[in-house]
């Protein structure tokens, strides 16, 4: 019984790593919809997993589930994507402010000082690593804070902007200027300058949300262009 579990969990666990990747890299786009039964059969798995996977997607926000038409990728609203960079942009420059108001620098700053100031650019990291290193480098300063609630906020909204933040490192120039921002932003933190802190972190966000948005759009384009074509 115990192995019939695993087995299932295992499968589940495919399946949501192979349709994931489908969704992140674009081969399914904001939108498109499928069935269970398909996805089974396109995955040679059965429709308990794929169900498993499918419900753990729709928690992270990737897709939607339709009433009585199967399954949906997360069509991009992109007011809402305005609006979550807006609020994410006021919860972080706050966050600037109460860390230089503590009595003594939070070791979390001085853990990320040490990760964006890497010796030599052969040290940086790359791809999915890169990826959760921004996340955790945004989200470890607004914890740094002290604020439960105002964490907890952030969190949210992280979580319900990574599909899209997740193109902002898919080009050479953006991963540079990552580690290159990130080192000033902490610079400034820790030279208790909060106002010049939170204008560079803003700047850093708006720049991200600029690349991000003309990179999802190209692939939207290019993903459906196919289609209009045929």
């Amino acid at each position: 019984m115990a192995t019939k579990t695993k087995r299932k969990a295992s499968v589940a666990d495919r399946v949501y790593a192979a349709l994931k990747d489908d969704i992140l890299e674009f081969r399914l786009t904001p939108g498109d919809k499928f069935s269970e039964g398909d996805l089974g059969a396109q995955l040679n798995a059965s429709r308990t997993p794929v169900r498993e996977a499918l419900y753990r997607l729709q928690r992270e926000g990737y897709v939607d589930v339709l009433f009585r038409s199967g399954w949906q990728v997360k069509p991009f609203d992109f007011q809402q994507v305005e609006e979550l960079y807006d609020l994410r942009i006021t919860l972080e420059r706050a966050a600037m402010h109460k860390i230089c108001a503590l009595p003594e620098e939070p070791a979390a700053v001085r853990t990320l000082a040490a990760i964006w100031n890497p010796d030599h650019p052969s040290e940086r990291a790359i791809g999915s690593t890169l990826r959760a290193l921004d996340e955790s480098f945004h989200c470890d300063l607004v914890a740094a804070a002290g604020n439960r609630e105002m964490t907890r906020i952030h969190r949210e909204i992280t979580d319900r902007l990574r599909i899209i933040r997740h193109l902002d490192f898919t080009q050479d120039a953006r991963i540079g200027a990552t580690y290159s921002e990130h080192a000033q932003i902490l610079k400034a933190l820790r030279a208790g300058q909060a106002s010049e802190a939170a204008d560079q972190l803003t700047a850093h966000i708006r720049a991200s949300q600029k690349a991000v948005r003309k990179i999802s759009m190209e692939r939207i384009t290019e993903a459906t262009e196919p289609l209009k074509s045929g």
